[in-house]
């Protein structure tokens, strides 16, 4: 299991139903394995401010390899000054710490390789992912050789095209690339700290299986898929949705694709719109200068899906998908999550990548390709990217001052 907020939720959620399945967390640093030993190796949840921990966990560490201009880049080229600029020099002594330590306190664990063995060539059955959208192929490279055909990776983020990504870049042979199966989650989780997280809201979970052959034509393209799902995939399902937390349903392909295309839609809406306001959910409500944004980003956002491929042949498409309809919903998620920061707001607010290139830039994209000029959202995506470059600035222009005293200044 890859680690995330959403990942949390699900970890400890499945150690709680009877007879729960071994579950392993993935660790993308090995800084994270001290933490957690530190921490107590458990998971805590709160809901209604009640606090549960749970443990049992095992602990895998799979370092992703970071990519530049979408080559892999090695980790002790990544943290020399030289090959990579973009770290600041405290950032890199910081990092070159924790890989190639001088020095540990015998209070802590050893994290030596050789006194303790925390990465495996083990085959990976089922693995969920919930990293953010732009870190996906990354993480996944740092495991592929551990995945095989008989292995199912279920993709629980926000954002699409992100498959797309994954066949060109992890896994190019439709033959021996693993079973893929699809989340859209509703739940509110914000994380605390590295093993902390708060249950803001109840949702739910839909699951689908994506077809190996998806581009086979169908005499009919409503009717079911045939395809019959691999041993892992239906064990994934099964267990997701015999816990109660999660409120996990499966649905058919064709749905869980049009479900997806909603939550784009709103996702595609609120999240730029609350990063450009630096506000709340709620803050997009009741504004007559911001609605007329939001029908001109609508109107774009409906005539891209209604055009798809995909869709064509699916009875009620147009009315579905139509710009009313997708306002009403925008409207109702941004009541329900009026006091809710967005997580692109929070993305941005730290400096931090935003999935804004797997949610307006895929619209911008799939418009591109059926000569639909979504100007609107175009311009929304470039600002977006703009701000967190800004924001990324001036954390690079930060100055560390280190005192004697326990707070640390830092001054421009």
């Amino acid at each position: 299991m890859l680690k995330g907020s959403v990942g949390k939720l699900v970890a400890h959620s499945l150690r709680g139903i009877p007879n729960p399945p071994p579950i392993t967390l993935l660790f993308h640093r090995r800084d994270l394995l001290k933490k957690w030993r530190r921490e107590g190796e458990q998971i805590k949840l709160t809901t209604h401010k009640i606090t549960e921990s749970r443990n049992g966990y095992d602990v895998e560490v799979a370092a992703a390899q970071r990519r530049t201009h979408g080559t892999e880049v090695p980790l002790q080229e990544l943290y020399g000054e030289e090959t990579y600029p973009g770290l600041r020099p405290h950032e890199i002594a910081a990092l070159n710490s924790t890989t190639a330590p001088t020095s540990q306190d015998v209070s802590e664990p050893s994290l030596n390789p050789e006194e303790e063995d925390d990465t495996s060539d083990e085959t990976i059955h089922n693995v969920v992912v919930t990293v953010k959208a732009a870190s996906t192929v990354s993480a996944l490279s740092a495991i592929r050789h551990r995945l095989t055909r008989g292995s199912t990776i279920l993709f629980l983020q926000n954002g699409m095209g992100i498959l797309e990504e994954v066949n060109r870049e992890v896994f190019p042979d439709i033959e021996t690339r693993p079973n893929y199966m699809l989340g859209i989650i509703s739940h509110g989780v914000n994380s605390t700290s590295s093993f902390s997280v708060v249950h803001a809201g109840f949702g739910t979970i839909a699951l689908g299986l994506v077809p190996r052959y998806a581009a086979r034509q169908l005499t009919n393209p409503a009717e079911p898929m045939t395809e019959s799902w691999a041993p892992t995939s239906r064990y994934l399902l099964r267990t997701l949705t015999r816990t109660p937390v999660l409120a996990a349903v499966g649905f058919a392909p064709t749905e869980l694709l049009q479900a997806q295309l909603e939550k784009l839609a709103v996702n595609a809406i609120v999240n730029p719109l609350t990063v450009m306001l630096d506000a709340r959910n709620g803050s997009i409500l009741y504004n007559f200068a911001l609605s007329r944004v939001m029908r001109l980003l609508l109107s774009e956002i409906s005539l891209v899906i209604r055009s798809l491929p995909e869709l064509r042949g699916l009875p009620n498409v147009n009315t579905r998908f139509a710009p009313d309809r997708l306002e009403t919903l925008v409207v109702g998620v941004a009541h329900r999550t009026r006091d809710n920061i967005s997580s692109m707001l929070a993305d941005v607010r730290k400096g931090k990548q935003t999935d804004i290139e797997y949610i307006t830039g895929y619209v911008v994209k799939r418009g591109e390709e059926m000569g639909i000029k979504c100007v609107m959202n175009y311009m929304m995506l470039q600002m977006v990217i703009g701000k967190q470059n800004l924001i990324n600035r001036e954390e690079q222009e930060d100055v560390p001052v280190v005192g004697t005293g326990k707070s640390v200044v830092r001054s421009k």
